[in-house]
């Protein structure tokens, strides 16, 4: 996950008074990986990063963070916690289409920019940017 930060999250837990094995059990993850994710051997999804946010009480922005000027489309969707199938039901747009809208691969109709910019609680500029950085990043970097 683009912009996670391992020592953010060993802090918040820290900060908490849990160990690893108290979050796991709160968020229902696995210790195992919460150990990864804190050794930054392992990426969370963003669902399950997102309990153990709510778990923590704090935002999914406390573990992952990529200044607005870089952000891609699927950064905005990570913040809110949302996976790709989640976005797409909020915004009424298919996943294959927020897929591709993420890694850049295809126009951003005016309609599917609304809807997504709507769901993701985002301007539209902000969103047409994001999508311009996803479509013009160098070859083989991560959207």
């Amino acid at each position: 996950m683009r912009g996670f930060t391992p020592s953010a999250l060993v802090g918040a837990r820290r900060n908490a008074g849990w160990s690893q094995a108290d979050l796991a059990r709160l968020s229902d993850v696995g210790v195992a990986t919460i150990r990864r994710w804190e050794k930054g051997t392992a990426s969370p999804q963003v669902d399950v990063l997102a309990r153990v946010a709510a778990v923590l009480e704090v935002p999914i922005s406390d573990f992952v963070n990529i200044p607005v000027s870089e952000r891609f489309p699927g950064d905005w969707r990570v913040l809110l916690g949302l996976t790709q199938p989640q976005l797409g039901a909020r915004a009424g747009v298919r996943t294959a289409v927020v897929g591709s809208i993420e890694r850049g691969e295809t126009a951003l109709s005016d309609n599917v920019a609304e809807r997504l910019s709507s769901a993701l609680d985002i301007s539209i500029a902000e969103l047409r940017d994001a999508h311009q950085r996803a479509r013009s990043r160098p070859p083989g970097m991560p959207a």
